[in-house]
């Protein structure tokens, strides 16, 4: 017994089957675009691997890091911690702070 649906299934199919092979295959298959991007993985891949891992044995701080921070901002901190707690007086303060280079209460970094 044949419905309606198997019958335009049937017919569908004698029409498909009965076109060449030209008109059935008439796009390109979908994978070359992918073998084309796994290339471009294989290629770059290993090669930002190896930028980043000659950079890393070199010494060199990678492009994205923040700059060093020079030790002197360390010590005027280690400094004004110790005058906080009361490890050193005003003077000794001052006199440590002189001997950094160092005005406490003036900006440093370049910029007025």
């Amino acid at each position: 017994m044949t419905t309606a649906l198997t019958a335009a299934a049937d017919a569908a199919a004698e029409t498909v089957l009965a076109a060449g092979p030209a008109d059935r295959f008439h796009h390109p298959p979908p994978f070359p675009p992918m073998i084309g991007a796994a290339m471009l993985l294989v290629l770059v891949l290993p090669g930002l691997l190896a930028y980043l891992w000659i950079s890393r044995s070199t010494g060199r701080r990678p492009p994205w890091a923040p700059a060093a921070e020079p030790p002197e901002r360390a010590a005027r901190a280690v400094l004004a911690e110790r005058l906080a707690r009361g490890d050193v007086t005003v003077d000794e303060f001052l006199e440590r702070a002189s001997a950094l280079n160092w005005t406490p209460g003036e900006r440093s970094g370049g910029r007025t």
